[in-house]
């Protein structure tokens, strides 16, 4: 009830009988009130009193909250302006609400250019860079319209900036049409994978498209081909590169192979060029006749190549051996196209290289053979289908067999008897010569160990064998497991064994020299420098090609060249021993030159290790 009501019925209550009001009444009516009312007044009070006090505290706790949202707010201010991420937030109406200092710097804003409020229009408009239209969102997105913002979506924008910088934009769009974006400088992430791309299909040395390119840049250009259109693939392979590469050292090699690429990419023009390999490269010739026009590019590569390269002081000339496949005659597919290339390379360098070679399926037959040959030629070691024929050597002066010539021969189940001209050079190719060779070596000196110890035997080893394997160990565990002397083992060598590797191969020669092992030069006379290699090892013995013998009993030149060498081989304290002779008259002059001792058909041919005796048995042979 409110006081007015209340004080106006205790008026009442307090009127006496002639309409006066008894104030003593009055004053006891509105005493008793107050005090039925007094106790309530003092809860008031002290609910008052808590209230403030709770007041007072919860300001407190409202100004604590304060603080530390103060403080968060900042920290997260400063985690926000140091992150290496630009973020940007826009409202439904693609106003800035939030940046931070990393966004104004990636895409070159002044601090005034960001305030809230500001337009994604001039924002952009105010960016150095332009966007890149393969992430550009279509109109729609940038409209962000009522029924795009329904659906949240990730989209990708990136800016190439006038400083060559790249940015990268995640623009995440919410429902109700405002984004939230992370910007970041992509540029050397772009550099790298854009290298890792680059060396993924490049050679690193040349700069040349590497094998995985080539082959997809050939895939191209069948599959673009015309009907009437010819494709020529060359495939080409430097000759000898490796012995080069040994003797100058792997740096030099590689520069040479660089300037071999320069000259290859010169000669090219507009065609396509890759490094396939080592030293091998590729060529594949579009839009032109053929084969006239791959003959022509052949021929250009070629003049281009034999020009001397240059490393240092030093002039290296170098040949190269192509095989040319052309499409579609040779093939319509990629690998078939290249495989046919490659066999066509490979009779290039079987037929002495130095020469170009178009691919026949005369050769692909020929190729067949071939790996059918590899396969049985990786099992004539198990089968145990290799013996040993030996070729005397006769001494001259003592008119006597003074030794005889290990050659291996191959009598296979179905083959027959299988040259050595055949097999050698393949068993080289496959590296089965180390173990073909260890098998000879042993043998070798395990029959000589039947005969008398005055006659020794003869080893022909191979280039391969100083890399492939540890020959000296080899040798003393061939000497030893057959008790040979080491002065009855002859190692031939050929002047292809020094150029494969002239550092690595004096020490070894060196190495067999001093326990008493003899070292031969065989096949003097037939490499370009066979004489710079007499003054760089103490040969015992030099033995001269055949094909200087053939022609000295009626040409003068033969006979004086064969002269010069004899008496080289005197000076030089080494003997001199002439293969190939077959005739008396050979015979009878190198008997008037003093050779020591002679090799050959008039002797007797290879035989096997059962004839021996016999061999050793028969009476001198003379000139007469």
């Amino acid at each position: 009830m409110k006081a007015e009501t209340l004080f106006w019925q205790q008026c009442a209550q307090a009127v006496t009988a002639d309409g006066s009001i008894d104030a003593q009444r009055l004053m006891d009516l509105v005493i008793a009130t107050y005090r039925s009312h007094e106790s309530d007044y003092g809860e008031i009070e002290r609910s008052v009193e808590t209230l403030l006090r709770e007041t007072r505290a919860l300001k407190g706790e409202v100004a604590s909250v304060t603080q530390a949202f103060e403080e968060q707010k900042e920290l997260f201010e400063v985690i926000l302006d140091n992150l290496p991420l630009g973020l940007s937030v826009f409202d439904a109406d693609q106003r800035l609400s939030f940046s931070n200092t990393r966004f104004r710097q990636l895409f070159g804003l002044k601090r005034e250019d960001v305030d809230a409020g500001a337009t994604i229009a001039d924002l952009i408009g105010r960016i150095r860079g332009t966007e890149s239209a393969g992430a550009r969102p279509d109109q729609r997105s940038r409209k962000h319209s009522t029924a795009t913002a329904r659906n949240d979506s990730l989209r990708r924008r990136e800016w190439r900036m006038d400083d060559g910088r790249i940015i990268q934009s995640m623009v995440t769009i919410l429902a109700d049409g405002s984004s939230i974006a992370i910007h970041a400088d992509i540029t050397d992430d772009r550099k790298a994978a854009e290298r890792i791309t680059y060396l993924a299909h490049h050679d690193p040395l040349t700069g040349l498209p590497n094998r995985i390119h080539f082959r997809e840049q050939v895939d191209a250009a069948l599959a673009e081909r015309r009907p009437d259109e010819q494709i020529a693939l060359v495939h080409l392979n430097l000759d000898r590169f490796k012995s080069i590469n040994n003797t100058m050292g792997a740096s030099a090699g590689d520069k040479i192979l660089q300037q071999v690429a320069d000259r290859i990419r010169a000669s090219a023009g507009g065609n396509i060029l890759a490094r396939l390999g080592s030293d091998e490269f590729a060529i594949l010739q579009t839009g032109r006749q053929q084969p006239w026009n791959v003959t022509a590019l052949a021929d250009q590569i070629r003049r281009e190549l034999s020009e001397p390269f240059l490393r240092g002081e030093k002039q290296m000339e170098l040949s190269v051996s192509m095989g040319i496949a052309v499409a579609p005659g040779d093939g319509e597919e990629t690998d078939v196209l290249l495989k046919h290339a490659g066999v066509a390379l490979s009779h290039a360098k079987a037929d002495g290289r130095k020469r170009e070679r178009f691919f026949t399926d005369e050769m692909e037959a020929q190729m067949q053979l071939r790996h059918a040959l590899e396969a049985d030629l990786r099992a004539a070691m198990q089968k145990e289908e290799f013996e040993l024929h030996y070729q005397p050597l006769y001494d001259l002066s003592q008119r006597r067999i003074c030794g005889f010539e290990a050659l291996i021969r191959w009598n296979h189940p179905i083959r027959g008897r299988v040259s050595p001209m055949d097999f050698i050079p393949l068993a080289e190719e496959l590296g089965l010569i180390v173990d073909i060779g260890r098998w000879v070596l042993r043998q070798a000196c395990s029959d000589a160990a039947q005969w008398p110890e005055e006659i020794k035997v003869a080893v022909n080893v191979s280039a391969i064998q100083f890399s492939g394997t540890d020959l000296p160990q080899d040798v003393s565990e061939a000497l030893a497991a057959a008790s040979l002397s080491p002065s009855r083992l002859e190692l031939e060598i050929t002047e292809s064994v020094l150029m494969e590797n002239l550092s690595e191969v004096l020490p070894i020669l060196h190495a067999l020299k001093e326990r008493g092992i003899r070292i031969s030069m065989d096949d003097f006379g037939t490499g370009y420098s066979s004489l710079s290699y007499l003054s760089s090892f103490p040969f015992d013995k030099i033995k001269i090609d055949k094909s200087f013998v053939n022609d000295i009993a009626d040409n003068k030149e033969a006979h004086a060249i064969m002269r010069a060498i004899i008496l080289l081989g005197d000076a030089l304290g080494m003997r001199v021993t002439v293969e190939g002779v077959e005739t008396a008259a050979q015979v009878a002059l190198l008997e008037c030159e003093e050779c020591d001792e002679i090799q050959g058909y008039y002797i007797s041919q290879p035989r096997p290790a059962r004839d021996i005796p016999h061999l050793l048995s028969l009476p001198p042979k003379t000139a007469a």
